[in-house]
Formats: structure tokens, sequence, C-alpha cells
């Protein structure tokens, strides 16, 4: 990780700095990085809270695509929104309250739906990065199959 936030007075003051870095790693690209906006970040670059919330949710799915894979379960399509909720703290800290992950999968046929959804339980309980926080990491997945192979649809 690399500071690029000088403007020429390094941490003189609170507003002379800029927020930006780069967290570089060998062989990957670059990853922008900077404090949230409300921390007078950029807001096109990643901020640590961003990516907590995003190791939760890659490690939840990775575990998750395992799972189902060994139990023979047929995952076609896996998105996620999820969302972190942070507290301030009276002296300018904070903490995150919970995560919510909320996985879309779907699957490649309707018996698979009950297992695919129970499913997520076992992946948070082998997540490394779930099980390394300090705060609930709740989900509410949804498992379906495509619109064509729907009940309705036959």
């Amino acid at each position: 990780m690399t500071w690029t936030g000088d403007r020429g007075t390094g941490t003189s003051s609170y507003r002379a700095y800029g927020r930006a870095h780069e967290v570089t790693a060998p062989g990957l690209p670059p990853l922008p990085g900077s404090s949230d906006p409300t921390f007078r970040g950029e807001p096109d670059r990643w901020n640590p809270e961003q990516l907590l919330v995003a190791a939760l949710s890659q490690c939840h799915m990775l575990a998750y695509l395992h799972l189902c894979a060994v139990a023979g379960v047929v995952v076609t399509g896996y998105s996620d929104t999820p969302r972190g909720v942070m507290a301030e703290t009276a002296d300018g800290g904070g903490h995150f309250t919970e995560v919510v992950l909320r996985p879309r999968v779907t699957v490649e046929s309707a018996d698979m739906v009950e297992r695919a959804t129970a499913l997520h339980e076992d992946a948070h309980q082998v997540c490394f990065i779930a099980n390394s926080v300090n705060f609930p990491v709740r989900h509410e997945p949804v498992a379906s199959v495509p619109s064509d192979l729907a009940p309705d649809a036959m």
C-alpha cells in the first residue's frame, strides 16, 4: 500500500492532503484507494469500508460455490448486493454493527432451490473473513431457476 495523496505540503493540515493511495501485490493490477467521501476521500476509488464488505461477499460466494459443487447443486448465476451498517463514535472513529449479504443465486433446476438456499448457512460457517470479524454477518439469500424453467412458465 502506497499513499499517493501528497499535494506538496504533506499533512500540514486536515484539508492539505489527499487520501488517495494504491493497494498493490506482486502480479496484480493496482487497486485505487481513498477514504470515504465523508472523510474527504475520492468517490471513484475504493475505500476500506467498501473493501471489507466486498471481502465478506467474495468469501461467502467462494465458499458457497464450493459447497454447491460438492453437494451437486448446479449454480448458473450468482450476484450479491451487500450492505454494511456502521456507527460513528464520539471521538470520530467508528465500527461496523452488521453486514447483510443478499446473494441472488440461479440454479439449474427447481429441485435444487431448497438445498441451494440452505447451503448459505454452511458457507457462512466456513468463510474465513466472516469468522474473523466482530460483528454479525447476516444473509438474505434468494435462489431460483431461470424464468424459462420456472413452474409458472411450463
